[in-house]
This record gives structure tokens, sequence and C-alpha cells, in this order.
């Protein structure tokens, strides 16, 4: 790709904003590093008390045997797909516009698997019996593959993430290097490889780059066909399908692009990146995440049509309990506020602003866990004998260690922004440059960049 001719002040602009967070640290961050702390620590106790005394302090129980822990499971190795899996398709696709936001979904990939995976260990009880798994594990089990899948996903990943960041670390050693910390030097040093940005390096590089998003996109739809297969290959009449491989992709990349959407406002706003992630990233991502409300009511509606039709053996229950039953509300505040709400917040031009397509991210953030919630346990809760039916209530151990989950994954996000640039600069410099003032053609400044105006999707 051709680098463009951009305007020095708009790069010295890009490049002071994109560096600020790494050259000095304000008060208001330390006391939110605290906080996550905090957290942090309340769930260490949590899971203390869990090691202890064992599963017993957790609402499982042997009709009901996964919960909490295994529906974030499923929630964070999902909104990690979004991450590298949608990015390698951009960039596939040479699609500019989203070169603002390419860095902040790698960094969702890499920091929720590394908290997903922590999931199947605290639901084991004892960690220890990980180590049965690799000496006495059973090749022929799902559990086994979705360990060597999300093994796979994470190397490639890391390797994905870091790439793209060689050319930055130099910058921020050229720029930064005499006057951060000596630790800090030592980091941009190193983690350049001696980059110089010579023509030989980036052919290099962007060779590097060209072959890892290629090879990433089949790796990562394996690993959330895997996870689905936990599932569809359990002897459970609402587990009993076909379609939960394609299902659980969808929803991954579903659920992604929401977290995408609502880490980029909030990063865009604490580093004072609205002139490099404008309201042409929200409303493309908008448009990916509408498409995939009707993408997953499709799934929702073959699924319960087809099961629904003949009605056989358990799944009158199992439709009893979803639709006017114990799981009614969390299951239509799904359909309704996680696909209905979010996709006339997208078709609306009225409602598609930043602020609506943020809060239509919220919403489908939270109704995802919610789904996968409703296909553990009330999946499990279908009784296979004609026994009465069991229930789960989440204890204060399990809903602690789940809040010190989603502040690990914070306090994940929150050091890489400290330590890396949450915008791939060299990228928005070369290869997409300045937007067009609204109204002007995307044409008059820079010839070759295309059709990149305000709201283009390619």
């Amino acid at each position: 790709m051709d680098a463009l001719n951009v305007p020095p002040a708009w790069r010295e602009r890009l490049e002071q904003r994109g560096l600020a967070p790494l050259a000095g640290t304000g008060r208001g961050y330390f006391l939110w590093v605290a906080f996550l702390l905090a957290v942090i620590g309340w769930a260490v106790y949590a899971y203390s008390r869990q090691l202890d005394e064992g599963l017993i302090v957790t609402g499982l129980r042997d009709r009901i045997s996964w919960g909490v822990y295994i529906a974030s499971f499923v929630f964070f190795i999902g909104i990690s797909h979004a991450g590298t899996l949608l990015s390698a398709i951009l960039r596939v696709t040479k699609a500019r516009w989203q070169l603002s936001v390419t860095r902040m979904a790698e960094f969702i990939t890499v920091v929720a698997l590394m908290v997903g995976a922590l999931f199947p260990l605290i639901d084991m009880g004892r960690p220890d019996r990980l180590l049965n798994m690799v000496t006495y594990g059973r090749w022929q089990s799902p559990l086994l593959w979705d360990i060597f899948a999300i093994s796979t996903y994470l190397t490639g990943s890391t390797i994905y993430l870091y790439l793209p960041l060689v050319p930055d670390f130099a910058l921020a050693r050229d720029r930064l290097g005499p006057t951060a910390a000596r630790w800090r030097r030592t980091l941009f040093t190193v983690a350049a490889l001696g980059w110089t940005g010579t023509p030989d390096q980036r052919k290099a590089l962007e060779r590097a780059i060209s072959v890892m998003m290629v090879v990433i996109i089949p790796v990562a739809i394996s690993v959330h066909t895997v996870v689905s297969w936990i599932f569809a290959m359990t002897l459970r009449v609402a587990f009993d399908s076909t379609i939960f491989g394609a299902y659980f992709v969808a929803g991954a990349i579903f659920s992604g692009i929401a977290a995408i959407i609502l880490l980029m406002a909030v990063l865009r706003k604490l580093c004072h990146l609205e002139e490099f992630i404008t309201k042409t990233q929200f409303v493309n991502l908008g448009y990916l995440m509408g498409a995939f409300t009707l993408i997953m009511g499709y799934a929702n509606l073959s699924e319960y049509i087809t099961h629904g039709y003949k009605m056989e053996g358990a799944f009158p229950f199992h439709f009893e309990q979803l639709m006017t039953g114990a799981f009614a509300a969390p299951f239509w505040f799904y359909i309704v506020g996680g696909l209905v709400i979010p996709g006339l917040i997208i078709l609306n031009p009225r409602t598609r602003t930043i602020s609506g397509i943020v809060t239509a991210a919220v919403l489908v953030l939270i109704t995802m866990w919610l789904e996968r919630y409703l296909i553990v346990v009330a999946g499990l809760r279908v009784p296979l004998l004609a026994y009465e039916p069991s229930s789960y209530t989440p204890s204060w151990v399990e809903l602690s260690i789940l809040a010190g989950a989603f502040a690990l994954f914070a306090l994940l996000i929150t050091l890489f922004a400290k330590l890396f640039p949450v915008i791939s600069i060299w990228e928005v410099a070369d290869h997409r440059g300045p937007e067009p003032e609204p109204g002007a053609p995307a044409e008059a400044e820079h010839p070759r960049r295309g059709a990149l105006a305000e709201g283009s999707v390619a």
C-alpha cells in the first residue's frame, strides 16, 4: 500500500494524542486502578473460600452443574472474536475507516481470551484438576479440543496484536525516550526490534501482517465453533441443535462488535481522540452490529420454530420456562432489548448517532451475557427423568468472582492503554489520513484514498 502525504500539522497532532497516555499519568488513573484492584481483591477472597470449602459455596449442584462461570466463559470467548476476526476481515477487504480502532479491537481479543480462559479453571473447583485433563484427557472430548483451540487462538492473536505495534514502539522510543522512565525506554527499545522505517522493513512487516490476518480468520471461527460443540455434543434436550456452531460464531461477532464500540467510546473520550475516531467508525460498526441483529434474529427464529413446531420430548417444558415461566423476563429482555431495540436504533437516522450507537452496544452486551446464561442454566434445568426441575441461584461467591473478572478485564485494558498507543498511529497516518471536512469531496486532499468520506463502509 502506498503511504499518503498527510499534512505535517495533522500528523503531529496524531502522534501527540496517540502517545499522550504513555507520557504522563494523572491522579484519576491511579484511583481507577485502585478501585479495580479492590474489586479483584474481593474476588480473590471469594475464590479462596471456594478453594477451602469446595463448590458447595456456589449455587451449582448435580443437576445444574454449570452456571455463571461457564456462561461468562462463553461470553468472554465470544467478545474476543470480533477483535482479531473483525480486524482481519476488514484488513483483507481494505476498509481504511477501521484503522483508527484496529488496535482497540485487538486489545479486546487478547484480554478477553486471558480472562475467559480462567473460568473453566474456576469451575473445576480444584485447579490441580487441569493437570488431569492434560495427563488423562480424552482426545474425543470437546473439552480437550477447546483447550487447544483457545491456546492456538491466544498465541495467534498476541502475534497479530504485536506486529502492527512495532512501528509505534519505535515512534515512542524516538519521541518519548529521553523523558520516559528507564524501564519504559528499555521496553520501547526492545519491543521496537530496531525498527527504522526502511522500505525493506515496511515491506516485511506488511507481508507478516497479511499472512497473520489470513491465518487468524479460520482459527477464530473454529474456536467458537468448538466452544459450541461443548454444548451441542452434550446429551441435553435444549442443546440438541446442529446450528450451534454458526449460531455461536454469529453471537460472538455480534457481542464483540458491541464491545469494540463501547471501548472505542470510552478511550475516545479519555484520550481526547475525537479528531481521529469520528462518527464514521461508530456508524460503520453500527451498521455491522445492525446486520448481526438480523442474523441473530433469523437464527433464533429458525431454532425455536423448528423445535416448537414438533414439540417432542422435553421441549414443551423448555419452551414454557423460556416463554412464560421462570426465565421469561430475561428471555424477552434478550429478544426485545438485545435484538429489536438495537436494530431500530441503528435503522433510524435520528438515533444513529454516537450516543445512540453506544446505547445499542450496551444493550447488546448485557443481553448477550443473559443469552449465554439462558443457554447454560435453562438448558440444564430441563429434567432428564420424571422428577421436579431443579433451581439455580448464583451465590455471593460466584457473583464476586464474576465482578472480579470484569474488573480484571477493565484493569488489563487500562494497563495496556498506558503501555501501548491505543490507535495504530503509523497505519492511520500512512494508509488512511485525515477525514475530509463534511461536504468536501474525499478526493480533494488525498486522491488515492477513494471513498473514505463520512459514512463509507468500504
